[in-house]
C-alpha cells in the first residue's frame, strides 16, 4: 500500500474527575494505542496527570485512581505537547467520543492553546454510534461489546485508559471487519467466536502455499461480503 495511502487511527480512552467539565472536572489519565492500516503497533501513549481538584469519590470507585497517587504527577500542561504530537493528523477511535472530547477541549480551552479544538488535528470515530447503529436495541457497552465478539476481558476489573483502549483496539477490529458475521454461525450473543490471541513475534516462519484460481476467486467472494458486511470498510481492497 502506498505511503500516501497509510491509515493512521489512534484508539484513546481518558479517565477523569467526575463526569462533567462544565463542572470543573479534568482528566486525569490518557490511554492511547496505535493500528496502522488496521494493525496494531507498539507505538503507545499514556499518562497520569494531576488535575488539581480533588476526585469524586464515584470517579475513584470506578478507576481506583486516587488524589495521593496523583499529587506528583504532571499536569495537562506539561503533557499536551506531547499527546498532540502522538495525536496530530489520525483518526481518533473513541467510545462514546462525545465524553473524551468534550473533557480534551476542556483542557485545551483552559490553556487557550493554540491547536483549538481536538477535531481541528485529528478525525473521530465514535465506537459507540457505530455499535448502536450495528446492534441496534442490544447492549454496547464496551464489557458487553467484548462478551458479543468473545474478547476475555476478565483482568478488567476496574477502568484504565491504557487497558480499555487496547481492549477497545480489538472490539473496534472485530465489530468493523466483518469477522464476526461471517465467521460466527451464533445469534450475535456470543459463545461461537473465539477469543483474540496475540501471537508470538519470534514466532517460527510460517509455510507458504500457493492458491489456485479457484482459490483466488473464492479470495474475492469472501472480500466482498466482508466489504458489505462493514459497510464498505474491507482493508483488503482499499
Amino acid at each position: 500500500m502506498p505511503a500516501s495511502r497509510k491509515l493512521r487511527q489512534v484508539v484513546l480512552d481518558t479517565e477523569t474527575t467526575g463526569i462533567n467539565p462544565k463542572e470543573g472536572h479534568r482528566i486525569i489519565e490518557i490511554g492511547c494505542v496505535e493500528l496502522i492500516n488496521r494493525r496494531l503497533t507498539q507505538n503507545r501513549f499514556h499518562v497520569y496527570i494531576n488535575p488539581e481538584r480533588e476526585i469524586d469519590a464515584g470517579a475513584i470507585e470506578v478507576h481506583g485512581i486516587t488524589n495521593e497517587f496523583l499529587r506528583d504527577k504532571p499536569k495537562f500542561a506539561d503533557v499536551v505537547d506531547d499527546f498532540l504530537a502522538f495525536a496530530k493528523g489520525a483518526e481518533l477511535v473513541i467510545h462514546n467520543a462525545p465524553f473524551d472530547v468534550g473533557f480534551l477541549n476542556h483542557e485545551l480551552g483552559l490553556l487557550n492553546h493554540s491547536a483549538g479544538a481536538i477535531e481541528a488535528q485529528c478525525g473521530v470515530l465514535d465506537t459507540l454510534a457505530y455499535a448502536r447503529k450495528k446492534h441496534p436495541g442490544a447492549r454496547n457497552s464496551l464489557d458487553a461489546l467484548c462478551k458479543r465478539y468473545g474478547i476475555d476481558n476478565s483482568h478488567r476489573e476496574l477502568h484504565g485508559a491504557l487497558l480499555d483502549a487496547e481492549i477497545l483496539a480489538d472490539v473496534y477490529l472485530l465489530m468493523t471487519g466483518g469477522q464476526f458475521s461471517l465467521l460466527d454461525e451464533h445469534d450475535g450473543q456470543g459463545g461461537g467466536q473465539q477469543a483474540i490471541v496475540r501471537l508470538s513475534a519470534d514466532r517460527a516462519p510460517l509455510k507458504v502455499i500457493r492458491c489456485s484460481d479457484e482459490d483466488l476467486e473464492a479470495h474475492e467472494q469472501r472480500l466482498a461480503k466482508i466489504a458489505k458486511a462493514s459497510g464498505g470498510n474491507c482493508v483488503w481492497q482499499q
